[in-house]
């Protein structure tokens, strides 16, 4: 699949409609479309299909479910740029399968090193940054190869979930939430902002 169908003139239509929506404060959260508003992915569409970026914008449904998370998490401000500074970072032409494998491996280093700076039982530290590692590899392997391999994903799967089970049961008697809301709140805010960022510039060098 090649981004906007290989014709400028499709990211061109798409890129002038989220501009006016957003010029006139129509791309809001929480709706697909309705009433000439929406959000994201429905000031882009005009509708709440996420498929239909394959269809209408030669984009992959999973570039469109990525916006839609991000758009809803970002700071207002943030977010209401963000469509159409998304479509205007993707070269015409290009297979975005590449971004998605270089965005996953690099959020997984993130979430690497935010383990490694948790205040956790060193073996459980351990078992989950393995399981991090062995899901970033996997990503690693599918840039270098452009193959996404099926078996290892099931391995690294496996890891992942045993990792997860024993850190929701450390969480569970180590974490208060009322304490720990404003501070992780405003952290995961910031860190939409980075994941934003990132894919922006990942795209732009696709």
């Amino acid at each position: 699949m090649l981004s906007f169908l290989n014709d400028p003139k499709i990211k061109a239509k798409y890129l002038r409609r989220v501009k006016a929506h957003a010029k006139a404060d129509e791309i809001i959260k929480g709706k697909y479309w309705g009433n000439g508003k929406g959000c994201a992915v429905g000031c882009t569409i005009h509708s709440g299909n996420h498929n239909a970026y394959e269809t209408e914008l030669g984009l992959p449904e999973w570039l469109a479910r990525l916006e839609d998370t991000l758009f809803e998490n970002l700071p207002n401000g943030h977010a209401k740029e963000f469509p159409a500074k998304l479509l205007a970072s993707i070269p015409v032409g290009v297979n975005l399968d590449k971004v998605k494998w270089q965005f996953c491996s690099w959020l997984l280093n993130e979430n690497i090193e935010l383990v490694k700076g948790l205040q956790l039982d060193e073996a459980l530290k351990t078992q989950v940054v393995d399981a991090i590692t062995k899901c970033k590899a996997l990503n690693d392997t599918a840039i270098e190869t452009g193959i996404w391999d099926e078996s290892a994903r099931s391995a690294a799967r496996s890891a992942a979930e045993s990792a997860r089970s024993a850190a929701e049961s450390a969480a569970e008697s180590a974490w208060s939430a009322e304490s720990a809301w404003s501070a992780e709140s405003a952290a995961e805010s910031a860190a939409y902002v980075r994941m934003a960022d990132k894919l922006i510039e990942l795209l732009e060098a696709a």
